[in-house]
């Protein structure tokens, strides 16, 4: 009697327990993995690192299993309430945010300072997603209008903190949702021209830091021992790594502290000196498979909302990934967008861990009538 008890139990909690997709998951394994092996070395010399790295660790898995269980109805509830938070904490920030290192993007609740901008990067693809759920069957001009609303708004909050490097993360995980949502090519190539056009106006509007940070990226090395001077050195420890990289803890450039911010924004530097082409071969890999994976679930999502969702996500690891790689290697300005599952960081650890239980529920549940 206690056996049958015992396997009933099981069969009661099995389905709130064995939520993690396997592929996802074993990818997200490799990927952490390898993080644990980089920072420890970038952060010889730097204690406590790898003890809050772990911890971080620990509570993306158990955001990630917490946002796992949730269905997809559940987020359909949730979108309007949490994006219309988001808003209010930006308008927030913009009027009584604590001001670091010369930008206003923090908000002193209690005893900790938050930054609601990261809380945008899932709230806007969310709430678009229900937005364009609840449209479904009569998308017209003015529906995706409305949509570049709902988008541009948190955006404008972001960039004038200034934060262009979060403003673009929402940006492109927005935007992705309007496109799956059946944005006309028409359109896109509209945009394009205007975003072109625009470029005068937007250079003009730009503050003197991000100017600098795009005249740098055209040619660094008119000022090596200045403002060219980190983004130099990160590019000069990609290529000392060679074809099998240094080796690790061997890597000069950044146990010289030449690299900057090497457990953060600028760690692909140091992985790109200790392994070389062939671990970035490895790498990149890796987020191709955690972004086919994405592609895969996002195909199979059960209806408009979680098939709008979960590309929005993928397009999140995408974006986050491209941009630190592009940006580290001198191909794209420096924004601070971390690695994905690979720098060191809470708030990206978190945000990143509930996009993850997002492809895990939508996956989950793709059995679901649609509706």
């Amino acid at each position: 009697m206690r056996i049958n008890e015992r396997r009933s139990l099981w069969r009661r909690v099995r389905p709130y327990v064995t939520v993690f997709d396997p592929a996802l998951t074993t990818v997200l394994i490799v990927l952490l993995t390898t993080s644990l092996i980089t920072l420890y070395s970038a952060s010889i010399g730097i204690p406590g690192k790898i003890e809050d790295h772990l911890r971080n660790i620990a509570m993306s898995f158990f955001v990630m299993w917490v946002v796992a269980n949730l269905s997809p109805q559940h987020m359909m509830r949730i979108a309007l309430p949490a994006y219309a938070v988001t808003l209010l904490l930006l308008l927030a920030v913009a009027l009584v945010g604590t001001i670091k290192l010369g930008a206003r993007r923090w908000l002193h609740i209690g005893v900790v300072d938050i930054q609601p901008s990261e809380f945008a990067k899932l709230a806007v693809p969310l709430m678009l997603a229900w937005f364009f759920q609840h449209q479904q069957g009569h998308l017209r001009w003015h529906t995706y209008g409305i949509g570049a609303v709902l988008l541009l708004l948190p955006v404008f909050l972001i960039a004038r903190q200034p934060d262009l490097g979060t403003a673009l993360l929402v940006v492109a995980a927005g935007f992705s949702v309007i496109y799956l949502a059946g944005l006309p090519w028409k359109a896109i190539l509209g945009l394009v021209v205007a975003g072109a056009a625009s470029m005068p106006v937007a250079w003009s509007m730009m503050h003197d830091y991000q100017r600098e940070r795009i005249m740098t990226l055209i040619d660094p090395t008119t000022d090596p021992l200045g403002k060219g001077f980190h983004i130099l050195q990160s590019i000069i420890a990609i290529g000392s790594g060679g074809i099998t990289g240094k080796g690790w803890t061997r890597g000069t450039q950044a146990h010289l502290e030449f690299v900057p911010e090497r457990t953060t924004d600028f760690i692909f530097a140091v992985y790109s000196e200790e392994f070389g082409l062939a671990g970035n071969l490895f790498l990149m890999l890796l987020y191709l498979l955690l972004i086919g994976r994405g592609l895969m679930i996002t195909a199979n999502a059960p209806n408009f909302f979680t098939r709008l969702l979960a590309g929005a996500t993928t397009m999140i690891f995408f974006t986050y990934a491209f941009v630190n790689m592009g940006m580290v290697s001198g191909i794209l300005p420096v924004v601070g967008v971390p690695l994905p599952f690979m720098s060191y960081g809470g708030t990206a650890a978190l945000t990143l861990g509930v996009a993850s239980g997002i492809l895990m529920s939508v996956q989950r549940n793709r059995k679901l009538v649609q509706t």
